[in-house]
């Protein structure tokens, strides 16, 4: 189940959230659905998850200008997973720091 979680969204916005809210976000793979996100994440960090919200984000081109000239690249496309947690329960990103 772990392998679905590919890694939490840790930004500004989304601290916000989970303090108001009580919401977290994480990047998860293409293929995964809701009932699995759901399962992966009560699994891993042992909380009750109420809702599931997915988006896709698309990939990207971008552009740098550096000495050697114009780099073209691309930022590749991924899906996000905002969870909202039971009242009560917390997901703490920052306790194996």
């Amino acid at each position: 189940m772990s392998e679905i979680l590919l890694q939490p969204i840790i930004s500004e916005k989304m601290t916000t959230l989970g303090e108001k809210l009580n919401r977290f976000a994480f990047k998860v793979l293409l293929k995964a659905n809701k009932i699995e996100i759901k399962r992966a994440v009560e699994e891993m960090y042992n909380v009750n998850v109420t809702a599931v919200k997915t988006m896709r984000i698309p990939a990207k081109a971008t552009v740098r200008y550096t000495k050697a000239g114009w780099i073209k690249g691309k930022k590749s496309a991924y899906k996000k997973a905002i969870v909202t947690l039971a009242e009560g329960d917390s997901i703490d990103f920052y306790s194996n720091i």
